[in-house]
């Protein structure tokens, strides 16, 4: 597997003003990552996507990293003014954004759910038929320009393995699979080892992500805390340092013969740069750990 970046991950030290967009190129190579996905561009003012991806392309070449994804929010209920065929026409400037930067691959969201004026059905099953129309339009267009799609398990609504499952069955494309992430189980509650499992068939990027976690039931830890859907506590931690049982759902990833690139996106409060250096030293030992298993 090749151990890449979430552009992401630098989030911190881009809105500090630290860093620039272009600039967490070198300092992820510097690191020692073979790769980057970009994910949420902090576009510099009068900058579109389209305008600015040539620049961190230019930029990847000279340093010398490829860009391996290319990262999106998307919502087919709510989007658009709730109009899914304008989205997917949306999004398909995303996808052109992607060819730029010269990444293989796109991953976008399918919805955060219905909102809180939808009148009638609001499970999941309900919305299935719209995301499932739009995930494919999107993908027959990127499956044209050579370029992958995929969602996450993310945004809660969409979040747990089984409806993920769901929606990449229902879009039945040989272009459209799951970015799985780890840690992004644990929003909605949900054991990150089994839902690997089940959605490793699917699998075209994996990313690694750690989460501390206290019971729902503990007071509210405060400044840097979420709570998931069944109103646990998490909050992001460097690779190793939480509860996510990462060297596990290695040894799932590693079993079903999967052989892509695997992506740290960090969330925490501490530094990026150390939080990275000291996350991409454990992920390493544990992917050896799990090529010996």
């Amino acid at each position: 597997m090749r151990l890449g970046v979430s552009s992401y991950s630098f989030s911190q030290l881009v809105r500090s003003g630290a860093l620039k967009q272009a600039d967490v190129i070198a300092k992820a190579k510097e690191i020692g990552f073979a790769c980057i996905e970009f994910s949420t561009i902090a576009l510099p003012q009068g900058e579109t996507p389209l305008s600015f991806a040539p620049r961190l392309r230019e930029e990847a070449d000279r340093v010398g990293l490829p860009v391996v994804n290319y990262t999106i929010g998307a919502d087919f209920l709510n989007g658009s003014n709730g109009d899914w065929k304008a989205e997917a026409e949306r999004l398909k400037d995303e996808v052109r954004v992607a060819k730029i930067l010269g990444a293989p691959g796109m991953r976008h969201d399918a919805t955060r759910g219905f909102a809180n004026t939808h009148v009638g059905p609001k499970g999941f099953d309900d919305a299935l038929p719209t995301l499932a129309k739009g995930c494919r339009a999107v993908t027959e267009f990127a499956a044209e320009q050579g370029i992958r799609t995929m969602v996450e398990n993310h945004g809660f609504f969409c979040q747990d393995s089984e409806r993920v499952e769901k929606l990449i069955n229902a879009v039945n494309h040989p272009n459209f699979g799951v970015l799985i992430d780890m840690g992004n189980f644990l929003c909605a509650d949900e054991d990150p080892a089994k839902a690997v499992g089940r959605l490793m068939p699917y699998a075209f990027h994996v990313h690694a992500k750690d989460f501390h976690v206290k019971a729902g039931t503990a007071p509210n830890p405060g400044t840097g805390w979420f709570q998931s859907r069944a109103g646990n506590y998490l909050r992001g931690a460097i690779i190793g340092h939480g509860e996510v049982p990462i060297a596990q759902c290695l040894r799932v990833v590693k079993k079903t013969g999967y052989n892509g690139v695997l992506s740290i996106e960090f969330e925490g409060m501490e530094d990026p740069l150390k939080g990275l250096a000291a996350g991409f030293e454990n992920l390493k030992r544990y992917v050896r750990e799990a090529e010996g298993a």
